[in-house]
């Protein structure tokens, strides 16, 4: 199954080389688009650890995800904050490790010019945030109210939280601890047969001491097939009370 990174800061296709280059860990559109392309239809595993970064960067990663035809399962290793939050809703099985986290907030940008222009990122901001509650409505079935003022708030879930929320479908590693915990047979053995078995042995050693005291060169040969005797004894009473 391909595997796909999402690590870094999400950033614009054409800063990748940059990036790449310093040897520091990002990803952009184009690096997670070829990784699909490759996979070619079949099933991908996307690993994600990232603070967030470009909106609309991670506006077009979230829609790799969804058009691609083979099924998508992300697991959030670390943290999806921000943007990688986004298109961590992209996947069709979204999973959080329990030592992770996921953060969502409004959408923010630097701004300078008069009073119309700070109206006008005003509107580019809000409808920016109303883009990424859409991500989160079509996960979550939350109402865009109830999202917006968790962006509003700054919202950190741990992976329990999130799954309160409905913003992933698993927590990793939980199905695994809850089989072990639900099995009648868990490998470890009953008291009373570990007792049984001490008992049984204790008794076998207390007659191999006694069959040692007593024996001589003539009489060897019949204390071993005793010994094998009591020994094959001693593992029907095992089966019996297992």
């Amino acid at each position: 199954m391909k595997k796909i990174n999402v690590k870094g800061p999400i950033i614009p296709s054409n800063l990748q080389w940059i990036y790449d280059w310093l040897d520091m860990e990002a990803t952009s559109p184009k690096k997670v688009i070829s990784a699909l392309e490759e996979a070619n239809g079949e099933d991908v595993e996307v690993y994600i650890n990232s603070g967030g970064g470009s909106v609309f960067d991670g506006s077009e990663i979230y829609t790799a995800l969804k058009e691609h035809k083979g099924k998508v399962t992300a697991k959030v290793v670390g943290i999806a904050a921000s943007a990688a939050s986004v298109l961590a809703m992209g996947a069709d099985i979204l999973q959080m490790s329990p030592t992770s986290q996921m953060m969502i907030h409004n959408a923010a940008t630097r701004a300078d010019g008069d009073y119309r222009d700070m109206e006008h990122t005003a509107v580019v901001l809000k409808n920016a945030n109303k883009t990424a509650a859409n991500a989160y409505m079509a996960k979550t079935g939350m109402s865009e109210t109830e999202l917006l003022d968790m962006m509003d708030k700054e919202t950190w879930m741990t992976a329990q939280q999130a799954m309160e929320y409905k913003m992933i479908d698993e927590i990793m590693f939980e199905q695994d601890v809850k089989v072990v915990a639900s099995m009648d047979n868990s490998g470890l053995l009953p008291q009373q047969v570990i007792d049984k078995v001490r008992n049984e042995l204790l008794k076998e050693k207390q007659l191999d001491n006694q069959s040692e005291e007593s024996s001589t060169e003539n009489d060897q040969e019949e204390d071993f097939y005793m010994h094998n005797l009591r020994k094959k004894k001693l593992e029907l009473k095992m089966k019996e009370v297992i």
